[in-house]
C-alpha cells in the first residue's frame, strides 16, 4: 500500500531520501571502484557533509571491519540519521563515528575511501577555498586512498528552471528549483521542494547556497591539489540511447547532454 505524504505529516529528510540519494548503488561503487584500483578491499570510509549519514550506514554494514566517519556541521540531520538509519541498523552502527565539524579537518583514521557527494562541496565558493578543501583531502587520505566526488553539469545546469520528477510510487512529487544563477561569478540558488497528491506542497525543503563548478576545472583543481590521477566516470545510456543506465565508467569522451551527472576519482 503507497504511504500517503502531504506537507503536515512528511518528513523532508525521509522525502529527501527517497527522491535524491542512492546510497546502497553509491556504496557498491565506491567499493567497486577502489577494488578496481587496489585491487583489494577498502576497509575504512569517510563521509563528508553527510546529513543523516545514510550512506555510512550502508558501508557499516559490509562487515564487522568496514569503519566510517561522518562530517557534518550541522547537528540536525546527524541526529535525525542516528535514530533512523544507524539505529536501525543494530551493532553496525557502533562502526559510525558521528562528528559535528567542518569537512575539512583531518580524520582520526585515514580513510581509504573519502566522498563528498550531491555537489554538497560546492558550498566552497572561490577557487583557492576548493584548492584548500581539496588539498586536505589529499593529505588525508590512507596511502592508497581514493577521492570521489559528484557532480552535475550540461546546459541546462546554468539555466533558471524548474524540474519536477514524480516518484514511481506516485506518492509525491520531487521539485528541483535552479531558482536564481549568476553567470558571472557561478553564484547560485538551488532549491528542493515537494508536492503531494492532496495539492499541498513542502517549499523550501532544502535551500543551497552554492557556487556552479565544471568537470574539467574541477579536475584541474584536484591535480593541482596534489592527486596523482583523475578519472571521470561517465554514465552509460539504456538500450534505446536517450537515459542513463545507472551504470558509470572511466571514458574521457561524454555525449553533449543537456544534463548530466558524473563522477570525479581521484587517486592519492
Amino acid at each position: 500500500m503507497t504511504e500517503k505524504f502531504t506537507a503536515k505529516t512528511a518528513d523532508k529528510y525521509v522525502l529527501y531520501q527517497r527522491s535524491v540519494q542512492s546510497a546502497e548503488q553509491d556504496i557498491e561503487f565506491l567499493h567497486q571502484t577502489y577494488k578496481q584500483l587496489r585491487n583489494r578491499h577498502p576497509k575504512r570510509f569517510r563521509e563528508d557533509f553527510c546529513g543523516t549519514c545514510l550512506m555510512s550506514s550502508y558501508w557499516a554494514k559490509l562487515g564487522s571491519d568496514y569503519t566510517t566517519e561522518s562530517y557534518d556541521i550541522d547537528p540536525e540531520p546527524l541526529k535525525w540519521g542516528k535514530e533512523n538509519n544507524l539505529k536501525p541498523i543494530g551493532e553496525a552502527a557502533d562502526r559510525v563515528k558521528q562528528f559535528t565539524e567542518d569537512a575539512r579537518n583531518p580524520s582520526r583514521s585515514a580513510p581509504d575511501v573519502r566522498c563528498a557527494q550531491n555537489f554538497s562541496y560546492w558550498v566552497f565558493k572561490t577557487r583557492p577555498e576548493m584548492l584548500d578543501y581539496f588539498k586536505k583531502v589529499q593529505e588525508d587520505l590512507a596511502e592508497e586512498g581514493i577521492f570521489v566526488i559528484d557532480l552535475h553539469g550540461g546546459p541546462e545546469s546554468h539555466q533558471e528552471l524548474e524540474e519536477e520528477t514524480e516518484m514511481e510510487d506516485e506518492s509525491f512529487t520531487y521539485v528541483w528549483d535552479q531558482d536564481s544563477i549568476n553567470p558571472i561569478t557561478g553564484e547560485s540558488t538551488l532549491r528542493i521542494h515537494f508536492r503531494f497528491p492532496d495539492g499541498s506542497e513542502m517549499t523550501n525543503a532544502f535551500v543551497y547556497d552554492w557556487r556552479l563548478w565544471g568537470l574539467p576545472e574541477l579536475t584541474d583543481i584536484l591535480l593541482e591539489a596534489g592527486f596523482s590521477k583523475v578519472d571521470c566516470y561517465w554514465e552509460g545510456t539504456d538500450e534505446d540511447g536517450e537515459s542513463g543506465n545507472g551504470e558509470f565508467a572511466v571514458s574521457t569522451q561524454g555525449e553533449a547532454c543537456l544534463s548530466y551527472v558524473a563522477y570525479l576519482v581521484a587517486q592519492k
